[in-house]
């Protein structure tokens, strides 16, 4: 194994009229882990665009850490996004998570590009790199995006978002390992230079996970289901159980070579952080 994993953590922008001191302790007690970068998500048709923009500022006003900052295109004509995006380049951020965006009516529904706007997370990465020389993230699913006919549909996506500059491919969550794996496989037989990031996911709330896995095409195996039942009114119990899981896909993910891993932290702190302390991920963590 490397000695130094890597590991960065997805936020979302506090709502609002919604405290904003819980959200910083947030970032102050993750900022421990010295993550390679922390991202701050972008709502659907840019709705929690002046947010995110704030957001990413106070990272970099008040903390050590590198933000990245999301941006969709959905809704919006290329204008408008050209916009944001040189927005965010004047604020001093160099780092963008390009995607295309869920459809108005939610994952599943059907997509329909702005006829003035960029037609796809490619075309966006393009647009994006014409403007100025941003690292781009981009996202993958290694179960198959829901809207795609195929794993192999979606093998031809991501190889064209990094033929347009995209560096780094962070996954949808998942709890099936080897279909990351087999994903991985493909990514580096087709030749596509673009380094996979397995997404993580600690389940706080099962029931939620289980609908967002339904909404993304995310397989729940039955044992998981399992540790989990009755749980539902005993959270020290769940949380238990919940860094576990995520302890025990970490240590086979590294085991089979994966050395870096993006937290979807839900904007919580004390579980992301016991799982990296668990597993030896972040620097802090490495250290101790």
């Amino acid at each position: 194994m490397n000695s130094k994993p890597r590991v960065s953590f997805e936020f979302f922008p506090p709502k609002p009229g919604e405290p904003s001191e819980q959200f910083w302790k947030v970032i102050k007690r993750l900022e421990e882990m010295k993550p390679l970068f922390v991202s701050v998500t972008y709502g659907a048709g840019g709705t929690t665009q002046d947010r995110t923009l704030g957001t990413v500022n106070g990272i970099v006003e008040r903390t050590s850490l590198q933000p990245a900052a999301h941006l969709t295109c959905v809704g919006a004509t290329r204008d408008e996004v050209d916009e944001v995006v040189r927005g965010y380049w004047q604020a001093g951020i160099r780092h963008i998570v390009a995607l295309r965006g869920d459809p108005p009516g939610g994952v599943g529904g059907r997509f329909v590009p702005h006829p003035e706007g960029y037609r796809n997370a490619a075309d966006l990465v393009r647009g994006i790199r014409a403007i100025a020389p941003f690292e781009v993230s981009v996202s993958a699913y290694p179960e198959k995006h829901p809207e795609a006919v195929s794993i192999e549909e979606d093998l031809a996506f991501l190889a064209d978002k990094a033929e347009q500059g995209a560096t780094r491919a962070l996954s949808q969550f998942f709890f099936n390992n080897a279909a990351f794996l087999r994903f991985r496989d493909r990514v580096f037989a087709r030749g596509i230079k673009i380094e996979l990031v397995p997404g993580i996911l600690p389940i706080t709330n099962f029931a939620k996970v289980k609908e967002f896995a339904t909404k993304c095409g995310a397989f729940l195996p039955p044992a998981l289901a399992q540790r989990f039942h009755g749980l539902d009114a005993d959270p020290e119990t769940r949380n238990l159980v919940a860094a576990m899981v995520a302890a025990e896909q970490i240590d086979f993910l590294r085991r089979e070579g994966v050395e870096s891993f993006h937290f979807y932290t839900l904007n919580r702190a004390d579980l992301v952080y016991a799982i990296c302390r668990v597993v030896g991920l972040g620097e802090e963590a490495e250290a101790a």
